[in-house]
């Protein structure tokens, strides 16, 4: 059976984004729904789905520190 490539993009990304969750939640003391929302409203979040620029591919808790330093008015 061949490799759908979309289906495991998608569940990668998918995976990706709880462990980005969840230590966003784990840095800043929030509960995982709070965290949750924080990264759907993110632009990391954005550049995660569209795929444009690779940021899929660095590890999770890179990408949450990144998200907490860059986009800190999230979080005021």
């Amino acid at each position: 059976m061949p490799v759908d490539k979309k289906n495991l993009r998608d569940t990668y990304i998918t995976f990706l984004e709880e462990d980005i969750i969840k230590e966003l939640a784990a840095i800043k003391g929030l509960d995982n729904r709070v965290a949750m929302e924080k990264y759907y409203c993110s632009r990391l979040c954005q550049q995660i789905g569209s795929g444009k620029y690779g940021v899929e591919y660095m590890g999770y808790k890179y990408l949450a520190i990144d998200l907490v330093e860059n986009e800190s008015e999230l979080f005021a």
